[in-house]
């Protein structure tokens, strides 16, 4: 389509309302979508790293917990006549 000047491709031949309404409408859509999208990888980023950081404390706390139980079990006896 042909316009004569940019005052006639904005009205559109009488459709600009609604031309330019529909695509201002699915700018701003796409744009909160572009926004909501980012904000959701941002907390899903947060909740990886805390559930690594929580599951790095447990294996931690188990290799620990593993650790004295392997040190009591070896203890040596103390045999009591000699004190040794």
């Amino acid at each position: 389509m042909y316009f004569d000047s940019f005052a006639d491709f904005l009205a559109m031949g009488k459709h600009g309302f609604y031309v330019w309404s529909a695509y201002g409408i699915s700018a701003l859509l796409i744009g909160a979508s572009m926004v909501l999208a980012i904000r959701g990888q941002g907390q899903v980023r947060q909740t990886l790293a805390r559930q690594w950081r929580l599951e790095a404390m447990a294996k931690q706390q188990a290799q620990e917990k593993q650790r004295r139980q392997q040190h009591t079990e070896h203890k040596p006896e103390v045999d009591d006549e000699s004190g040794t």
